[in-house]
């Protein structure tokens, strides 16, 4: 059983991105592409939309050649930038009643509409 193995998730660096895919590089011997069709499974307009040059991501391995030391990539089955801790927030007290929802509601629809606007 080798490092690299069919099904098993590894952590990688992503060193190059073309419209057909992104490139994966893991250390000095094992590269790999994530085709554009293992990415989501919904349609993918832009491969930039999910990675960007030097991200550390999780990918799946959907196959292995160990002559090139090339593995073929998947991450639209797992969570692929997962960190390793969850940031939370501070939950920030507003009172309770409804004039404190009559004042907060117009700041509250003004972000969400600011964050779909981005």
């Amino acid at each position: 059983m080798g490092k690299y193995e069919k099904g098993k998730i590894v952590k990688g660096v992503v060193t190059g991105i073309e419209s057909y895919g992104v490139f994966v590089s893991f250390d000095e011997f094992y590269t790999g592409l994530i085709h554009i069709s293992e990415l989501s499974h919904s349609f993918v307009k832009d491969v930039h939309d999910f990675v960007k040059i030097g991200d550390q991501i999780y990918v799946e391995i959907l196959d292995v050649d160990e002559e090139s030391n090339h593995l073929k990539l998947s991450i639209k089955n797992i969570i692929y930038k997962k960190n390793g801790y969850i940031r939370r927030k501070k939950i920030i007290e507003t009172g309770s009643g409804f004039s404190i929802l009559a004042q907060n509601l117009p700041k509250w629809i003004n972000k969400s509409l600011k964050k779909q606007k981005n």
